[in-house]
């Protein structure tokens, strides 16, 4: 684009629930609009880390700018943002489409609306978003666009008449796609001439450039050598770089009201950059910061801990370092008698926690110890004071407890009717109480209010297994409500382990605890004398299971004589062995620490 023209810029974004083909239909926009050259296409150019191209998802939204000569002969500015379709990171998602003033709701032709795809677009309309839906897959054999066009009006509510039909594949449907972008989409608003007033979407470290953000301009221009302000915590750079992503690092001397790009400006200081922050000139700011994203909230906490203590210092400056890319995760200093020093993160869902878990121990290098996953708990005490509880181990005394509140959920299940069946017995097998049952097409959509606490573990891995991976499924947080909990408490060689304390319904907590001790027997090695493995509530005993002592055979030295020389030995070690009963320290490897913790994979 030769001169800015606001009117000749579009800005929109791409959702879809998983695998619809985002990733892929981006690759062909890129090309169709020269973004890359022929040689340097790669599949799912957007998804830059490992991860994402190992597991085929797509985890950081990511940005790109394309210059598309229409057919009125203009040329026009579309920066575009790929999102990702996992409920677990649905944060990304609506903070990119607050950068945006529409979407392309993308479809399978082949699966129809999915549960994410209902959840991204009512996030799209929330942000006053125009949507153009487009089918993608339509060169699959099984593709039944006109189906899939009836459910788009019926479920969501949006006219699909002029639907798209492309395949990201092939390119078909790309250039009038372009055209429908260019020509549906509204342009931004902004003011050029205005003070500068910009969005930070998004920011992560380069260990060469320091912290690199990227802004969406409202008002004003954004130069080089700029002195800037964060407003919400006044501190001020010099901007050393100013550019786009085309999808190459490509810079350039501004950018102007309405567009999105990057700034680098020698930021040594993460916590400087918060995501949804704005961005003014020092010596001329404007009046009111735009309104940011909505803070994200963590349903799922665990604790992490270096294997080895001395990484302690590194694994806080890798949190530190992931904050500053993925602003949903939340994490505070944490002590424990078994594992250490670490910290307790708080979450947006188990994918999530895994994701990051992994990109510790990739991009950092660290050996980490992670304990179970649980929800936060609100528990009113008798004196009216009330407190969150994220960490079992912390649960103040019985008498104390008046009533403990758990998380509940609205969780959407779209599956096939043959196996509506199956997931009604699993949501009812989760405590689960059934809000609303219809149907689309042929396909049941089934409402339902769950704990939190139940699909935290293993619920979208069992409802994948029991529909032969048909059923979709999103969820929400709607509030808490009160519960009949427990603290189950394990005791080893009649020692509390903090490390294995979880909260859990009355009704399962037998059988919890008693899977529990069955697990342990198995990974703690035996010692000289016996050791009791007990699940309690209270101070009564639930669950018990016993590791056998390992009999050391003092008698093989006594060839013949009398039974006597026997039996004194034989006693000596029987006194030996309860004088170590009461002293005795039981050593519990870290490994049987992790696997007692994924009683939950079971």
């Amino acid at each position: 684009m030769t001169q800015y023209d606001l009117n000749k810029i579009r800005n929109f974004a791409i959702i879809a629930h998983i695998d619809h083909g985002k990733s892929t239909l981006a690759d062909r926009l890129i090309e169709t609009c020269g973004g890359l050259e022929k040689r340097e296409m790669t599949e799912q150019v957007l998804d830059n880390m490992d991860i994402e191209k190992e597991r085929g998802i797509t985890i950081k939204a990511q940005t790109v700018r394309l210059n598309y000569q229409a057919q009125d002969g203009n040329i026009y500015q579309l920066n575009l943002i790929d999102t990702p379709g996992h409920v677990d990171f649905s944060y990304e998602v609506s903070r990119s489409l607050a950068s945006c003033e529409g979407s392309i709701l993308v479809v399978d032709a082949t699966q129809g609306v999915e549960a994410q795809t209902l959840a991204n677009v009512y996030l799209a309309i929330d942000n006053n978003h125009e949507i153009i839906p487009v089918l993608n897959k339509i060169d699959l054999p099984s593709a039944d666009p006109d189906r899939v066009k009836t459910q788009i009006e019926d479920v969501i509510g949006i006219d699909a008449s002029s639907a798209i039909e492309t395949s990201g594949k092939s390119g078909l449907g790309v250039p009038e796609l372009l055209e429908a972008i260019v020509t549906q989409l509204p342009a931004p608003q902004g003011d050029h001439t205005a003070p500068l007033k910009a969005l930070l979407i998004d920011s992560w470290y380069d260990s060469y450039l320091g912290v690199i953000i990227l802004v969406r301009v409202h008002d004003g221009v954004l130069r080089k050598k700029m002195q800037i302000r964060m407003m919400s915590n006044n501190a001020t750079y010099q901007i050393d770089k100013v550019g786009i992503f085309s999808p190459k690092m490509t810079d350039t001397d501004a950018l102007y009201a309405g567009e999105v790009g990057f700034i680098t400006a020698s930021i040594k200081s993460v916590g400087d950059c918060s995501i949804g922050d704005t961005i003014t000139e020092h010596k001329n700011p404007c009046t009111a910061p735009l309104q940011g994203f909505k803070a994200s909230v963590p349903v799922v906490f665990c604790s992490i801990f270096p294997v080895d203590s001395s990484q302690y210092d590194l694994l806080k400056d890798a949190l530190a370092k992931l904050k500053l890319n993925d602003a949903s995760i939340d994490y505070q200093n944490e002590n424990s008698a078994a594992l250490g020093l670490g910290f307790r993160c708080g979450f947006l869902g188990l994918l999530h926690m895994e994701i990051i878990q992994e990109r510790l121990s990739r991009e950092f290098d660290l050996d980490l110890i992670t304990t179970a996953p649980s929800v936060a708990y609100k528990i009113h005490l008798t004196n009216g004071s009330e407190i969150t509880l994220h960490n079992p181990a912390d649960m103040p005394d019985p008498t104390q407890i008046q009533t403990i509140e758990e998380p509940m959920v609205k969780a959407t299940i779209l599956v096939p009717d043959t196996y509506l069946g199956s997931v009604l017995k699993l949501c009812t097998e989760r405590r689960g109480e059934q809000i609303e049952l219809t149907y689309v097409g042929s396909r049941a959509m089934v409402i339902y209010k769950i704990p939190l606490n139940e699909i935290v573990f293993d619920f979208y891995d069992r409802l994948k297994s029991i529909t032969s991976g048909y059923a979709s499924f999103d969820y929400e947080l709607i509030g808490y409500q009160t519960s009949d909990l427990v603290k189950v408490q394990i005791l080893i060689n009649e020692e509390p382990v903090d490390a294995l304390a979880f909260l859990c319904h009355r009704s399962e907590a037998e059988s919890r605890g008693r899977q529990i001790c069955e697990r342990l027997k198995d990974l703690i090695p035996r010692h000289l004398f016996k050791i009791p493995l007990q699940a309690t509530i209270g101070g009564r005993v639930v669950a018990r299971e016993t590791i056998s002592a390992l009999r050391k055979d003092v008698t093989a030295k006594c060839y013949g004589g009398d039974v006597t020389r026997k039996r004194k030995l034989l006693d000596k070690q029987k006194k030996g062995k309860l004088r170590m009963r009461q002293f005795g320290k039981v050593e519990v490897p870290q490994s049987a620490f992790i696997e007692a913790l994924r009683i939950g994979d079971q």
